[in-house]
């Protein structure tokens, strides 16, 4: 049995996810340059749910890079479209 994407554990996995990206530089180069966020506004971001959303929605966009985090973290992808919805995404 699949476990609930909840509100509190949509924001784990998107949490987990900023680590990830954080975890691999180039990644993490490319996802601020892509939503303008300042380096050091990271950790201030990463408590909104529209951030920890803007971090998912760019797992979301690369099959490889998902599935890279998928297999770290023992999710489905589904799990991350779930949680992309939760925080608000359609």
């Amino acid at each position: 049995m699949r476990e609930r994407v909840t509100p509190d554990r949509a924001e784990t996995i998107g949490l987990n996810g900023l680590a990830f990206l954080v975890s691999q530089r180039d990644q993490l180069d490319r996802f601020v340059q892509g939503t303008g966020i300042e380096p050091s506004a990271l950790r201030r971001q990463a408590l909104e749910p529209s951030f920890l959303q803007a971090v998912l929605d760019y797992l979301l966009r690369d099959d490889a890079l998902l599935m890279d985090f998928c297999r770290e973290q023992g999710l489905d992808a589904r799990d991350i479209h779930l949680a992309h919805r939760v925080l608000g995404g359609s």
